[in-house]
């Protein structure tokens, strides 16, 4: 008897490192390394205590678990566009690098995705020359039957904004 024992693709790793996927705005898709995510949430905007004489990417301070955090406008701290500011909610991406906790306000976040490190290209020349210190590179990825661009953000870089390293801000 002549039996192979295949594993069931469940069983072997997948390829990559996880990132969490989601939109800046309307039309901009980005991930985050899942290491330096601590979880996604949805924030009603009466929870946002909005802070006077700020720079306009920072949106206010929110109460999470104890912590209070600030609150940031991702897509506007990059340079791309605002967030809606009438909404009713916001959605959340929070993120800790080393001793700094950090919010950012994003369009949606739409899961999680693998990406491999050779998937990972150069961004120079394919994005904004504003946008590059801000990333690790872009990757391509195949929707059904259309691709996009995803910015792989380096979340080191994006706590380290100039705009957050004012004294009166983190």
């Amino acid at each position: 008897m002549d039996a192979a024992i295949a594993l069931p693709d469940r069983l072997t790793k997948p390829i990559g490192d996880a990132y969490l996927k989601f939109h800046l705005n309307g039309q901009t898709p980005a991930v985050f390394p899942m290491r330096s995510v601590q979880e996604a949430v949805v924030l009603p905007t009466r929870r946002l205590s909005p802070m006077p004489n700020m720079p306009p990417a920072m949106m206010g301070l929110m109460n999470r678990r104890s912590r209070v955090l600030w609150v940031v406008d991702l897509a506007q701290l990059l340079g791309i566009s605002a967030l809606d500011l009438n909404a009713q909610h916001y959605t959340l991406i929070l993120i800790q690098i080393g001793a700094v906790p950090l919010a950012l306000a994003v369009q949606q976040v739409d899961g999680m995705i693998r990406l491999a490190n050779d998937e990972i290209q150069s961004p120079v020349g394919q994005v904004s020359a504003a946008l590059v210190p801000y990333l690790r590179g872009c990757a391509l990825q195949q929707q059904e039957q259309k691709s996009e661009i995803l910015l792989v953000l380096d979340a080191e870089a994006v706590v380290q904004a100039p705009i957050l390293r004012h004294p009166s801000t983190i």
